[in-house]
């Protein structure tokens, strides 16, 4: 027979010997091949129903984390714009009681040298007065006793003198105008 043609009896037992593997494979390792097949398909579905079920939460808590974002930024907002408000509110208020504090101040300021001209003046008034009187005395040559003439002596040389020192500033701020 030629060459890559066998012979008829081992073609007949080879045939044989292969249908007899073929039935075993077939009803013992077939089925538990399918098994493992099926149970791997299963696991691999349900591997992917959970990745799209994964894929979904994800989207939905990117969604409210960026929502979470969102409102935390609208109320950071919120929060700057009232404490931004809050803290006009207070220079405004810091303002006023400076105000009112350096208004006060320079009214006892001005109280103050109210006081201090007026302690001044009546002062110099007494100072004069004496100076007035020990030169008077000097003049006349006589010690001024009576005490009642002493003092309408004094107080006329002190209006005389006012008199004239006021004379003296109204024409000075006449001619500086």
């Amino acid at each position: 027979m030629g060459l890559f043609i066998p012979h008829l009896p081992d073609l007949i037992w080879g045939t044989v010997a292969f249908a007899l593997i073929a039935v075993v494979l077939i009803t013992y390792a077939l089925p538990r091949f399918n098994a493992v097949l099926d149970e791997r398909t299963r696991t691999i579905e349900e591997g992917l129903a959970l990745t799209e079920k994964a894929k979904g939460d994800q989207k939905d808590a990117e969604l409210r984390a960026a929502r979470i974002v969102e409102d935390a930024r609208r109320e950071a907002s919120s929060l700057r714009d009232s404490a931004q408000a809050e803290a006009k509110e207070i220079v405004a208020a810091a303002r006023t009681e400076a105000q009112a504090e350096a208004a006060r101040i320079v009214d006892a300021a001005k109280r103050q040298i109210d006081a201090d001209k007026q302690a001044a003046q009546i002062s110099l008034r007494t100072d004069v007065g004496l100076l007035a009187s020990t030169l008077a005395e000097k003049i006349v040559g006589e010690q001024l006793t009576d005490t009642a003439l002493s003092g309408r002596v004094i107080d006329r040389f002190l209006d005389e003198l006012d008199a004239q020192t006021t004379s003296v500033a109204a024409g000075a701020t006449g001619e500086s105008r």
